[in-house]
């Protein structure tokens, strides 16, 4: 008997209840909603992923994954070649993860798309799989990765752990098991090889490129999970809860339940979309900055202070005023609040070096100070107070930032930064063709043939 596998008196695990699920979970079971969501999350992943392509970060990410070599399967997005399909998973979440425009969660805690879609495409495009079976995997993916989130956080996250590679193995590899065609029982081994091979750190923030690798091997490894496990390879079904499982090693506070909660429903999939070119938790106090730039046109020269109120969740994070590179400006709240103050926007082109040491941005940057407000309503709340030489005062609370469920981000909105993101890169009509795609992604009957257009060369 492997060691995935179990008695008829055993008690059936978490994993085996979530093999079982996943296993059986097909197109028909795919709500209209959650089928809406990862088709625009599909747009949105493509977008940001062909721009991060070309970052520095994106490029090593690229030369490393080509110059490994082996079989051409998948498509290295923004280049022009083809690696093995894990490969290919670990430089597209790279790339993805490179301009801080990725999607996120509700709660702000990670994003879906860098190791769930790199390793779907990757695989998808290896097997030669449909758009329908594609849409299936990756929805199948999101929500693997964030039932573990839910059991797991915020402890996880507090413990110094990245959710988005931590969790997001376990949701690529349920992609990738999925697009195999693997069993129920070779779902329940994979997920243990992917609790084999989960990691990740929050000790990323600063002027490297640290935060921007993380999920290249979350998503490899999701891919490597499911191929050992379709191979034969077996992997324990008690690594979820087990005495030394994944909840016990990486949590101290945990709910187990929430990895099975309502597995009979369908799964509300809620994902956010990015608007401004830094980290989730940052864009509230952004919204802030351009709501009082709108209403109150105030004379920056003028600006005497500015408080920041944050909800203790993430009071502490994101502080640094000094940023050395665009990587760190990305992750400081106070340059992104200076830069939406003087620009009216926060795009990836106002997070660059030549900009952090320009004199008003490092003012007002410096001006910035934090206080911690357990009355906000949420965990990503921010009520900004600017003050100025006069005494007047301009105050601004977000609760919901621009791209959240509650204040969403509508298809032309997003198009347009779909748009902004690859005609740079690919032109125009090439974006256009991506987009037309994706948009009848169900009648796709090649995942090949969607990838190709993300090459700078298709060989057409």
């Amino acid at each position: 008997m492997s060691q995935a596998a179990k008695s008829p008196t055993d008690k059936p695990t978490l994993a085996d209840r979530l093999g079982t699920h996943f296993h059986d979970f097909d197109h028909a079971r795919l709500s209209d909603a959650s089928r809406r969501a990862t088709k625009r999350l599909l747009l949105d992943y493509l977008g940001v992923a062909i721009a991060g392509s070309q970052t520095e970060s994106g490029e090593v990410a690229r030369k490393f994954a080509a110059v490994t070599g082996g079989h051409a399967e998948s498509t290295l997005v923004g280049g022009d070649g083809r690696v093995p399909a894990m490969q290919a998973a670990f430089a597209n979440a790279i790339s993805s993860h490179s301009v801080e425009l990725d999607d996120i969660d509700v709660l702000a805690l990670f994003h879906f798309s860098p190791p769930v879609y790199s390793s779907a495409l990757a695989v998808a495009e290896q097997a030669g799989a449909s758009g329908k079976d594609l849409l299936v995997a990756l929805a199948a993916g999101c929500e693997m990765m964030e039932r573990l989130s839910r059991a797991a956080n915020n402890s996880l996250r507090n413990r110094g752990y990245h959710t988005t590679p931590t969790c997001g193995v376990f949701g690529a590899t349920v992609a990738a098991a999925k697009l195999q065609g693997l069993s129920a029982e070779q779902i329940v081994s994979a997920l243990g090889l992917a609790g084999a091979s989960s990691g990740g750190l929050m000790e990323m923030y600063g002027p490297s490129m640290q935060k921007r690798f993380n999920p290249g091997p979350a998503a490899r490894n999701g891919v490597t999970a499911a191929t050992m496990a379709g191979l034969g390879f077996t992997g324990t079904n008690t690594i979820f809860e087990g005495e030394r499982g994944f909840l016990k090693a990486f949590t101290d506070q945990n709910q187990p339940g929430r990895l099975v909660e309502d597995l009979d429903k369908p799964y509300q999939l809620d994902i956010e979309f990015k608007p401004y070119s830094c980290a989730r938790p940052i864009h509230n106090a952004i919204d802030c900055a351009l709501e009082i730039r709108r209403k109150h046109k105030p004379d920056l020269a003028r600006v005497a202070g500015i408080e920041m109120a944050r909800h203790p969740d993430w009071a502490h994070y994101h502080q640094n005023a000094r940023p050395k590179t665009y990587h760190e400006a990305q992750v400081s709240l106070p340059y992104s609040v200076a830069v939406a103050l003087t620009d009216g926007q926060a795009l990836f082109a106002q997070y660059n070096d030549q900009r952090l040491g320009e004199p008003v941005l490092k003012r007002l940057s410096e001006l910035v100070r934090f206080t911690v407000d357990p009355s906000l309503p949420r965990g990503v709340s921010c009520r900004m107070t600017m003050e100025m030489e006069g005494g007047e005062r301009h105050v601004s609370q977000v609760d919901y930032p621009k791209g959240s469920i509650q204040n969403p981000m509508n298809d032309e909105e997003l198009r347009a930064k779909f748009d902004s993101l690859v005609t740079p890169v690919l032109g125009a009509n090439r974006a256009a063709e991506i987009a037309a795609m994706v948009q009848s992604i169900e009648d796709c009957a090649n995942v090949g043939q969607l990838m190709q257009l993300t090459q700078k060369r298709t060989g057409r």
